[in-house]
């Protein structure tokens, strides 16, 4: 029993740790300075690009859909509304750039309730960043997505025969200006991310918004020849404004009026969501 004692005694002794030991192991150098908010914001956004490439079955959202989009209302409407696919094409691309874009911006959304599910984000709330940065991020990679989609698009119709009358700087203006829309109308989603405990039920309440607003709009068809309660939907969606600027643009005849609203939703989009979205994720 004595000898147990002593056994466990001087074991226990040889584990006490000493000033000299601790000092050892220790980084002895100053504390490095904590990352600044675009820092960490950079960081996560190429962590979404990382998450692309170790999954790519992610791009097909912004490859394979835009393609099929674009080739079945073509061919599927133009014949009957314009008498030709190739005049039909001139008025849709830019509505089709816009319904696909966002329509993919739903995905935002999907992708954060996923890594809620997980646990990722537990993690990301304990490491000394600004705490925003995560869903900052996050949206900024997915606008390389949404540039990807634009960009597929828009050499699928200049391959069936589309000619922007704006030339290259009126594509590359409605490009821009639905990129900008896109990252504000994707707050929308990361709050229903948050909202919401499964990815099958952000999903279903996205389409529930999106496909009213795509479709009830000036995507397809001129809102002159709908009923005057559909036209005076149309006045007030958001979409329809974003889709007379972009195709304004992209056809050499900016529409003044469309841009500033597209620009003024835009930015009352992101400070409610935006804001909503963040004192959403600082309680979760």
């Amino acid at each position: 029993m004595t000898t147990a004692t002593t056994t466990t005694e001087s074991t226990s002794a040889s584990y006490v740790p000493t000033a000299d030991g601790l000092g050892a192991v220790l980084a002895t150098g100053q504390q490095p300075p904590r990352p600044s908010a675009w820092s960490a914001s950079v960081t996560f956004a190429w962590r979404a690009m990382l998450k692309i490439k170790h999954v790519p079955e992610q791009l097909f959202d912004v490859t394979v859909f835009p393609v099929i989009m674009t080739l079945m209302f073509t061919y599927l409407f133009g014949g009957a509304l314009a008498g030709s696919t190739d005049q039909y094409l001139q008025y849709l691309l830019p509505g089709i750039l816009v319904m696909s874009v966002v329509m993919i911006t739903m995905y935002t959304g999907v992708g954060l309730n996923t890594d809620i599910q997980k646990g990722v984000f537990d993690r990301f709330r304990t490491l000394p960043i600004w705490r925003p940065s995560a869903l900052v991020g996050a949206v900024i990679g997915d606008v390389a997505r949404y540039t990807m989609a634009s960009a597929v698009i828009l050499v699928l119709g200049l391959v069936l025969g589309y000619r922007p009358g704006g030339g290259v700087g009126g594509v590359l203006a409605g490009v821009g200006l639905l990129l900008v829309f896109s990252f504000a109308f994707s707050w929308i989603w990361t709050m229903f991310g948050l909202l919401l405990r499964t990815e099958r039920s952000v999903m279903g309440v996205s389409m529930l918004v999106l496909f009213p607003m795509t479709f009830l709009s000036n995507i397809f068809v001129d809102p002159s020849t709908m009923p005057s309660w559909l036209q005076a939907f149309v006045d007030v969606n958001p979409i329809a404004h974003l889709v007379a600027a972009v195709r304004g643009a992209m056809d050499g005849s900016w529409a003044a009026g469309a841009t500033m609203w597209t620009l003024v939703s835009a930015a009352i989009i992101l400070v409610v969501f935006g804001s909503l979205t963040t004192r959403l994720y600082n309680r979760k």
